[in-house]
């Protein structure tokens, strides 16, 4: 039997109800609340969901804002560093990192050293869906790796390099480097998201990553990948989407990899059989280092896959379980934010 309990009962010469003290409703988890009877109208805080929920007669629905701020990483795929397959000595740029674009910290530290973005605003009704896309790297040359995306917000893929017989670099989120020609054209990156490929001089220009220019070729020697950017979405520093180093060209020696997991570029063949450069790491959006020309050709290097972080605040939703098609680590918590790592696929997501 139910039983109302109340210190002092008094007149109000408001048309309201006015309590003293905080309203106390009856708490149950989600386990418990379901096991009720309930009735259209009947109101609990559900413990578990941290919410005060009623009863609509079939289900029970969330009271209070459904707009929730939602903190992102997006980063592209990264492009790949080319195989220089003319036989000539020279060296192939470093591919390009992919696009970088983050709502989470503070100051200069999204792509291309922009301010950060301002976080995403999703509605938390356990029915709107949002599209989560990881971009894959490239791994052929002039062919720009895959974008990703978190909904609307969406961060383009690393420019590819070239072999010798195309010289200009490639644009895309962050652009490749220049594959050994003085006079070609460098490869762009785009405005918030990236940073330009280095220049040649007859060995391969490091790519562009998401804080730095690609190094200048300076023969015989590769030009460095440009450096990655740090993210503590996760609570941790991590630096992703570094460039990929430019090749050597004859004796010389191949450009590091960008900092955040950038390919090296390979050395110079020096009348050998062509070499390849490394692959950008996995789940970095980090571009492949450059190859070098020989005697035969080698293989293109693959530019990193992208990923999306997405972080909340664990007591104003839940993500849903629900994430078909979708590579994830499951729901993670740093502090009084939950936090998911998205590193394969595309898929739909939502928050109740």
């Amino acid at each position: 039997m139910s039983e109302l309990k109340t210190n002092k009962i008094s007149t109000n010469d408001q048309n309201n109800v006015a309590i003293d003290n905080a309203l106390g409703l009856k708490s149950y988890d989600t386990a418990g609340r379901d096991a009720l009877t309930s009735v259209a109208g009947d109101m609990i805080y559900n413990t578990t969901d941290s919410k005060v929920q009623t009863y609509n007669g079939s289900s029970w629905d969330s009271l209070g804002n459904p707009f929730v701020n939602v903190d992102f990483l997006v980063i592209a795929g990264g492009g790949c560093g080319a195989q220089n397959v003319n036989g000539n000595g020279y060296g192939s740029g470093g591919g390009g990192a992919g696009g970088y674009r983050t709502s989470y910290g503070s100051g200069s530290i999204s792509g291309g050293n922009n301010e950060v973005e301002t976080a995403y605003k999703i509605t938390a009704d356990g029915s709107t869906t949002y599209t989560v896309s990881i971009g894959a790297g490239s791994g052929t040359e002039r062919i720009p790796a895959s974008n990703s995306k978190f909904d609307e917000i969406i961060s383009i893929g690393g420019g590819s390099s070239e072999n010798y017989n195309s010289y200009n670099g490639q644009t895309g989120g962050s652009g490749s480097g220049v594959t050994g020609w003085p006079s070609s054209e460098i490869g762009y990156g785009l405005e918030g998201q990236g940073s330009n490929g280095g220049a040649s001089s007859f060995a391969g220009a490091g790519g562009g990553g998401a804080s730095a220019v690609g190094g200048n070729a300076s023969s015989p020697n590769g030009g460095a990948g440009g450096a990655g950017q740090s993210s503590s979405i996760t609570g941790s520093s991590v630096t992703r989407a570094g460039g990929g180093g430019g090749a050597g060209a004859a004796s010389g020696s191949g450009g590091s990899g960008g900092t955040g997991g950038g390919g090296a570029g390979a050395n110079g063949a020096n009348g050998g059989a062509g070499l390849t450069g490394t692959n950008g790491t996995v789940n970095t959006g980090s571009g492949g280092g450059g190859g070098s020309g020989g005697t035969s050709p080698g293989s293109d290097s693959n530019g990193g896959s992208g990923i999306v972080i997405l972080r909340w605040a664990t007591a104003d939703a839940t993500i849903g379980a629900t994430r078909t098609g979708l590579t994830d680590g499951g729901v993670q918590t740093d502090g009084s934010d939950s936090y998911i790592v998205f590193t394969a696929g595309t898929g739909t997501v939502s928050w109740s």
